[in-house]
């Protein structure tokens, strides 16, 4: 059944923002209402159209208010963030989990609620030596997160699960989406492969699924519009190896060894270049590959970029430039042919 009236949160950021101005444009939802403690800004509230703009901290209890004065009837829960941005760590947390938490207790006493859509994170699945190949829904993690985003959404589910069995009558999707890609998205990975200079983990080269930011905002569109119930991945079809998405993107790869990878990641940060937390950095470590069948067979989604496509868009609409001319490195590599060649003739 078609949604009447929508709640979406994290509008002020770029999914829930332009989730929201999509529900916006459908004339078959009434109303749409679109939460954050900021407003969004200028030019994406004004692609928001009628959809209306409600300043609420999720935190706060005063949320079942909103979603029972108006007689919400579905909530999208996009506010889930892994950036801590100016804020800090213990205030993306405590948005993060304790927000969920009074998000789920409003959505629980609220009469009018039939769905509940949440953007969750394939981080739940963790990132180790041990991990297999590619991970199903029905799998853990072969070692639990035990810090920062990942963390924050293994405890989400955790309370989603909860609210499920606790309002049996009320639809719940929840969407593990691998790591978004695209021109139009800040992300910490965009603005990782947007460094000149890109650290890597010495003897390591991860497996890497991405999802096109469009593709993602797809998804949450369909899961809001249609009924359908359950975990899915969502990701790309393919997978970049970490070597070869920084030479698709023209960067210089700077292998750091294992030793001084937290030293050097506290050192970025401090630069405030790029904010890697242990799990980001474990994540470049090991990688993580997600199994798509569910969303493609039982959602009926087919992403639209490939990994390899959603890369090489971000990198055209970003206009991501070599740092070196690629002319000089194919000389340089010719030149080391020729003396091996030479060298093994000798």
């Amino acid at each position: 059944m078609a949604p009447n009236i929508v709640l979406v949160t994290g509008v002020s950021r770029f999914l829930g923002g332009h989730l929201a101005a999509r529900l916006a444009a459908d004339p078959s939802i009434e109303r749409v209402l679109g939460v954050d403690t900021v407003p969004p800004p200028r030019d994406l509230l004004r692609r928001m159209g009628r959809a209306e703009f409600v300043r609420a901290d999720i935190r706060n209890p005063l949320i079942s208010k909103v979603i029972a004065t108006a007689k919400v009837d579905t909530v999208v829960h996009a506010s889930v963030s892994a950036n801590p941005g100016s804020t800090g760590r213990t205030a993306m947390k405590e948005m993060n989990v304790i927000g969920t938490m009074q998000l789920l207790a409003a959505c629980q006493k609220s009469a009018s609620m039939r769905k509940l859509v949440v953007k969750s994170t394939s981080a739940v699945y963790g990132a180790s030596s041990r991990d297999p190949a590619v991970f199903s829904e029905d799998m853990g993690p072969k070692d639990l997160p035990s810090s920062g985003y990942a963390k924050d959404a293994v405890e989400i589910e955790g309370y989603v699960r909860g609210f499920g069995r606790r309002r049996p009558d009320v639809d719940v999707t929840t969407l593990r989406f691998t790591n978004f890609i695209g021109p139009r998205i800040d992300t910490v990975l965009t603005r990782y492969f947007a460094l000149p200079v890109i650290p890597t983990v010495f003897g390591y080269d991860a497996r890497m699924q991405l999802l096109h930011s469009e593709d993602a905002l797809a998804v949450l569109e369909r899961a809001t519009m249609h009924d359908l119930p359950g975990v899915y991945n969502v990701g790309g079809d393919g997978v970049l190896m970490l070597s070869q998405a920084i030479r698709r993107a023209g960067r210089v790869p700077l292998p750091v060894p294992s030793a001084l990878v937290p030293s050097f990641g506290q050192l970025v940060r401090g630069a405030r270049l790029v904010d890697f937390s242990p799990e980001q950095m474990r994540f470049l470590n090991f990688g993580r590959v997600v199994d798509t069948g569910r969303l493609v067979g039982e959602f009926g989604f087919q992403p639209r970029w490939t990994t390899q496509q959603a890369f090489d868009d971000y990198v055209r609409g970003r206009g991501l430039r070599p740092v070196l001319d690629p002319e000089m490195i194919t000389g340089v590599e010719r030149t080391l042919k020729s003396m091996f060649s030479r060298s093994g003739r000798g």
